[in-house]
């Protein structure tokens, strides 16, 4: 094994460290600058990092990709995201008991899938400002696919508008982080306590040094699943805001692994917060459409019978507040955020025990690249308190391996055991109130 090479780090001259972070905000402007610009100090090539930052507000975001046309008009890249995997949730048959003593079965998956595919088309359109992003998002697991966009403008390194796709800013993980997390889906709690994607409008920027902010407002909680004849007129509403003091970035996306192997501490701190009124999104007697909220036995909210038998709940007002903390040094990361949701005002079909539902709890995470840039191990858990006091937990590790020195394809042996999920999908690792082993094996690559 090499030994470590602390020099291999990121360069914090000066002032070039506050335009890095912006660079790393609006690296789409970047690609369509004229052929004949010169990169600042403090640019991506500068500091060594593999081009393709996120510049997007949400999760839906290109890499470098392949530029196919550049003029003083517009540009065009293309770029792709792919993931392979076999995913066993174990042990395959079991049951969990409700918060209400009913005994329902865990559907436990044991199958090879191509996961998901990503395609993204980006650039500028007649003013460097003015970027552009479609993206066909295809999930074969779920049968789905979907193609949906953003537009955004950049008044100034303090503000810019966008409209699209977006996420609801109620996870650090749901602002711009993906695919590089420790594997390729989000840990338990992340995945119970956050809100989804939905059409909407938001402005960003950088008013201060090292200092950022998104603030949203959406349609709902999470369009998947949900056509505009099922929204209520009631709209979804985030902000997030994150200072990292000492070198300005957070490594490539802000994603978990310290790739760039900082002989600096690169430390993060935010504060994230939602709150939505939301609906079931469908007829009284028919399956919800809303899905994205689960009580924390995992039954989805909106469901029949959830929170009392013979009743069905057609609204509920869902608020969270996350705060999260990490920091990157010598090729170690360490992640931490801690979640508050409260499930309220509920108008259901018949009298339900509670006024209202509140559930806290936080995710860990730790990361070291045990050979820098070529493989790193992680640790990570969750624990989740909860009314119910059910108290669903994790405890997970893996290994990821780079065979190209590059973040762009990953390898990764991912291993959880649960207790009670609260949360479960088919896009995840989770099945909702699984006690038990998860193993995933899986490949991904971004281009």
């Amino acid at each position: 094994m090499p030994g470590r090479k602390h020099s291999r780090s990121l360069s914090t001259r000066g002032a070039g460290v506050g335009l890095a972070a912006l660079l790393l905000l609006l690296a789409p402007a970047a690609r369509a600058q004229d052929e004949a610009r010169v990169d600042p100090p403090g640019s991506d090539a500068e500091r060594g990092l593999e081009p393709g930052e996120n510049a997007i507000a949400g999760e839906f975001a290109p890499s470098a990709g392949f530029d196919l046309i550049k003029t003083r008009w517009g540009s065009l890249n293309i770029s792709l995201y792919g993931l392979f995997r076999y995913v066993n949730q174990m042990p395959g048959e079991q049951t969990f008991v409700d918060h209400l003593g009913r005994t329902r079965e865990v559907v436990a998956r044991n199958d090879l899938n191509w996961h998901r595919s990503m395609i993204w088309f980006s650039g500028f359109a007649l003013d460097p400002r003015l970027l552009y992003v479609l993206t066909a998002w295809s999930l074969p697991t779920t049968a789905q696919t979907l193609v949906f966009g953003n537009l955004q403008f950049k008044f100034h390194e303090a503000i810019s508008l966008g409209v699209g796709i977006g996420p609801n800013l109620t996870a650090r993980s749901m602002q711009g982080s993906h695919p590089f997390w420790a594997s390729s889906d989000r840990l338990m709690g992340e995945e119970f306590f956050r809100g989804g994607f939905a059409s909407g409008i938001w402005l960003k920027g950088q008013p201060l040094p090292r200092f950022f902010y998104t603030v949203s407002v959406n349609t709902n909680l999470s369009q998947l699943g949900i056509i505009a004849s099922n929204d209520s007129r009631d709209l979804a509403y985030s902000a997030s805001i994150w200072w990292m003091p000492t070198t300005g970035e957070f490594g490539q996306r802000g994603g978990v692994a310290d790739f760039e192997e900082h002989a600096h501490p690169a430390t993060r701190f935010g504060v994230s917060a939602g709150h939505a009124r939301e609906d079931r999104a469908n007829q009284l007697g028919l399956p919800p459409n809303e899905t994205q909220l689960r009580l924390s036995d995992g039954l989805l909210l909106f469901g029949e019978d959830a929170l009392a038998e013979g009743v069905t709940l057609q609204k509920a007002t869902y608020q969270v507040l996350a705060v999260d903390a990490g920091l990157k040094f010598r090729g170690l990361t360490l992640q931490s955020e801690y979640f508050l949701r409260r499930l309220s005002d509920f108008l259901a079909t018949g009298p339900v025990p509670m006024d209202s539902l509140l559930d806290h709890g936080f995710t860990v995470q730790a990361m070291y690249m045990v050979w820098p840039k070529r493989l790193g191990v992680y640790g990570s858990g969750t624990a989740v308190f909860d009314d119910f006091e059910r108290r669903p937990w994790e405890l997970v590790g893996g290994v990821s391996a780079f065979p190209f020195q590059s973040q762009s394809l990953r390898l990764n042996l991912h291993v959880i055991h649960v207790e009670r999920s609260p949360t479960g999908s088919n896009f995840g690792f989770y099945a909702a109130g699984q006690t038990g082993t998860t193993v995933s094996l899986g490949v991904d690559i971004l281009l």
